[in-house]
């Protein structure tokens, strides 16, 4: 049974869409079928997949299409990253107008999860959403589709501005409208050795104690270099690759 997991924090520069990635090429790694979904108007994510415009459907088509009741042939959808064998739907610039058509929809908060409810995605062990830095109804879409929330969160100065905003949406979700979501856990990324890293993870782990995971991802230029090499840092065989791998060895160990 297919395990959808929403990775966002309205704050950006985190490092949100490498978790995205590396989470599921390290999930790939254990042999999990893993499909990942861009849900960011920047297109980062597909940008590093090395997406080109193809004229298939994106994010922001499929959801119009789900809006107005159109039929959908998700398969085609599907793109494959060749070089490491990952599957992923693209999302491109117009999925900010998502905002606007979203708006009138009708259960709104809920078309992307109908999406995703689509049989043939049962194929994949795990669907992994790249969210946008807002936390506007692409994100409230995102944690309503999703089985649970995972947060990067950076180990430096001001780490915790707008975690009680993130945290507030996922308590009114789970309350509302999806009451399976889970919290996945709070990933610090970009640790180092300076005494504020460490003065800032010890407040983090002591201000959410169940929720932080043990593994976390040190601060290294080998995160840029792999988004230039369009490679995960785990296909890499990296120190952050292999910290990655460990990170979802502990969410497979979490689930079991």
């Amino acid at each position: 049974m297919k395990k959808i997991i929403a990775v966002a924090n309205q704050k950006g520069g985190v490092g949100k869409t490498t978790t995205a990635l590396n989470v599921g090429a390290a999930l790939q790694k254990k042999g999990y079928k893993v499909l990942l979904i861009d849900l960011d108007p920047q297109a980062n994510l597909s940008t590093c997949l090395m997406f080109e415009p193809d004229g298939l459907p994106t994010m922001s088509e499929l959801m119009s299409m789900i809006v107005n009741n159109q039929e959908i042939s998700i398969q085609d959808s599907i793109r494959n990253f060749e070089k490491e064998d990952l599957d992923y739907i693209p999302a491109s610039l117009t999925l900010s107008a998502a905002e606007f058509f979203l708006v009138t929809a009708f259960s709104r908060e809920t078309v992307l999860r109908k999406l995703l409810r689509c049989d043939y995605l049962n194929s994949y062990d795990y669907i992994i959403i790249d969210c946008l830095p807002s936390l506007g109804i692409l994100f409230m879409n995102a944690l309503c589709a999703a089985d649970s929330l995972l947060i990067p969160i950076q180990a430096q100065k001001l780490a915790l501005d707008g975690m009680q905003l993130v945290m507030n949406a996922y308590k009114q979700v789970k309350t509302n409208i999806n009451s399976k979501l889970k919290i996945e856990g709070l990933l610090l990324t970009m640790t180092d050795n300076t005494n504020m890293s460490k003065s800032v993870e010890e407040m983090i782990r002591s201000t959410y104690p169940e929720l932080v995971f043990n593994n976390k991802i040190s601060k290294s230029v080998q995160a840029s270099n792999s988004t230039y090499l369009n490679r995960s840092l785990v296909d890499m065989n990296t120190k952050l690759g292999k910290q990655y791998i460990a990170v979802a060895e502990e969410m497979v160990g979490n689930k079991q």
